[in-house]
């Protein structure tokens, strides 16, 4: 593999590599040692489909299944469509729920930080990208934790914290009463550990509702303090999508976010699968 880094932070290039074919273990290996140094990780020019990216993903671990389905109808389903696409000649405009729905993505988040094996890894390939917007932006909270002073880095290690998405999501759009059952709240450690090389990072973004057994008032002044200190702009890379691109990242220390795009004027089509997690973050 070729490894050209994107950011001071965190991120690269990654040539070399087709995830579209059978990956033998040595490379599996190297991917996943890749995930733990960069956190987030972009193959150009990837000839990629759905079987493809299913056996990519079980090549990483064990699929985690779309929550929004499996919450509103009991289905399970492994990959989903992110944007406006419903087929070759029809789209979801801005007024479209499903739109609007989607417009909780220009949060920062981390996905899955609201289950109690939250994700690993997300795998989102581009097969239409609008002319203007579609911009997905990307922060370390690992690189944000080592920025801390220490008096601060004491201060959080040992919290924990609730994540809850409904409380996230409402901000944007309703949630069906259904998902928002199959959902609640769900303690995280607010500091986590990577297993592979110690690196420790904050775990927070648009999820993070409480710290547990602090006041509302003091709880929200920290996340959204630690939220703001993680996502200055100074901080950010930002994947400005080409079709063919394939990008995996670390949702145990990244954030990330949409940056919105006229749904009326233009098509996105994104295919988005996951990696879960290795267990509860209690248990790391």
């Amino acid at each position: 593999m070729e490894i050209e880094p994107l950011h001071d932070d965190f991120g690269a290039r990654v040539r070399g590599v087709d995830l579209t074919g059978p990956l033998p273990p040595n490379q599996v290996d190297a991917l996943h040692a890749a995930i733990d140094e960069h956190s987030v990780l972009l193959f150009p020019e990837q000839d990629m489909s759905d079987e493809a990216q299913l056996l990519l993903t079980k090549a990483l671990g064990e699929p985690e299944e779309n929550h929004l389905l499996f919450g509103r109808t009991g289905e399970i389903a492994h990959i989903g469509t992110i944007g406006n696409v419903i087929d070759a000649k029809t789209k979801r405009d801005e007024s479209d729920p499903h739109t609007q729905a989607l417009k909780g993505n220009n949060l920062w988040h981390s996905d899955s930080s609201f289950r109690l094996v939250p994700s690993y890894v997300s795998i989102l390939h581009a097969y239409e990208v609008p002319a203007e917007g579609g911009v997905t932006e990307f922060v370390s909270q690992r690189a944000a934790y080592e920025r801390l002073t220490p008096a601060k880095r004491a201060e959080i290690d040992s919290l924990h914290v609730l994540h809850d998405y409904v409380f996230s999501r409402t901000k944007t759009a309703p949630v069906d009463d259904n998902h928002a059952a199959s959902l609640p709240p769900i303690e995280q450690k607010l500091v986590r550990t990577n297993p592979r090389n110690a690196r420790r990072n904050y775990y927070v973004g648009s999820h993070a509702r409480s710290i547990i057994s602090w006041s509302g008032i003091d709880s929200r002044r920290l996340i959204d303090e630690l939220n703001e200190f993680a996502t200055q702009p100074e901080h950010r890379w930002s994947q400005a999508w080409q079709p063919g691109d394939t990008v995996f990242w670390d949702n145990r220390c990244i954030l990330h976010r949409g940056t919105g795009y006229d749904a009326d004027r233009f098509r996105r089509h994104m295919r988005q699968t996951r990696v879960r997690g290795a267990g509860p973050t209690f248990e790391e």
